[in-house]
């Protein structure tokens, strides 16, 4: 008896397993059937509407029936004016970017920038809500390259830093027409840094041998695993200060009134400091710059939705899937 019912429950546990290879495999046909041709998706969110939302649930709690009743009809004859005059509204288009160290969010913003130059006029803005500590250096010039597309289209250009724009971080705000911070965010660190283990001594106390074989004298100037030379590190030197350099020129071509040589330290200063030294333009936190341009503009905010890949889509249907078997498996009676 026990080795039948051993027997039925490998055999149910086959069959879960085999049901579930079958499903796995018509699921990847579907999505590779969907993946193709498949659109970014653009996910428009009206702020002005949220905010409003907002102020009537709260009249709704705090008025009197009467003062309700009194601010009801002023708003339905506002509204009914706005519905008049809306299109004629100049808008304020809002992108999020949070940057990691590798600026991996820039192909998501560089999509957002372009569906918002289809459209935006030059009466409008475009407010970036910028949180980074920076990071590399070709990624992050390409993420400020981005919003310069802006800047070229005369279209103003506004940066709210709520906690942090370091480094490759300010050399994306340092674009903008205006930068505002609030009292405690961290700003500037306009500087290069460059660090690199080196493993060389280590191998050569154990006697293992290590080549590198370069063409071109200075292809690589100092790696993880071979002997630092004098000359190298001379190099490599150069190479950071003339990145330093770069990075301080593109600074103050774009902030004209700052004193480049006394931010282009290295150091970081919060949001009040950082007005002192002329590298923003207000304290102030992005959610009251916002409301505040919602009384006369259209605030909208805009993001692009990242395509998963048919991969992704699999592995997360697959783990679902695993997880219903099992549950449906240990829940259920044996006998």
């Amino acid at each position: 008896m026990e080795y039948l019912v051993e027997f039925a429950l490998f055999s149910g546990k086959t069959l879960i397993v085999v049901g579930g290879i079958m499903a796995v495999m018509i699921t990847l046909a579907i999505l590779i059937a969907k993946g193709k041709g498949q659109k970014p998706s653009l996910d428009v969110e009206d702020l002005t509407k949220k905010f409003r939302k907002y102020k009537e649930l709260l009249e709704d709690e705090v008025l009197t029936n009467k003062e309700l009743k009194a601010v009801r009809k002023e708003r339905k004859k506002r509204e009914a004016e706005e519905e008049k005059s809306v299109k004629s509204l100049p808008k304020v288009f809002v992108i999020d970017f949070e940057g990691d160290i590798k600026a991996s969010a820039v192909e998501q913003m560089q999509d957002e920038i372009t569906a918002i130059l289809s459209m935006a006029e030059k009466t409008d803005e475009v407010v970036f809500r910028l949180e980074s500590p920076g990071g590399m250096v070709h990624s992050y010039g390409f993420a400020a390259a981005q919003m310069l597309r802006i800047r070229e289209q005369q279209i103003p250009l506004t940066v709210c830093v709520d906690k942090v724009a370091a480094s490759g971080g300010y050399m994306m705000a340092c674009t903008a027409n205006k930068i505002i911070a609030a009292p405690f965010a961290i700003l500037g660190s306009i500087g290069v840094l460059a660090q690199v283990p080196n493993l060389h001594r280590l191998l050569k106390k154990n006697n293992i041998d290590y080549e590198e074989i370069k063409a071109g004298e200075y292809k690589r100037t100092i790696s993880l695993l071979g002997e630092i030379t004098d000359k190298g590190r001379e190099k490599f030197m150069e190479q950071i200060e003339d990145t330093h350099k770069l990075f301080k020129e593109f600074v103050g071509e774009n902030r004209q009134s700052l004193e480049i040589a006394a931010v282009a330290t290295g150091e970081t200063w919060y949001g009040s400091q950082a007005l002192a030294k002329g590298l923003i333009d207000k304290i102030q936190t992005s959610d009251q710059y916002l409301l505040e341009r919602s009384t006369d503009h259209k605030v909208i905010k805009i993001s692009m939705k990242p395509k998963k890949s048919v991969v992704d889509k699999l592995t997360e249907s697959a783990s679902l899937l695993i997880e219903r078997s099992l549950e449906k498996l240990l829940t259920k009676p044996l006998f």
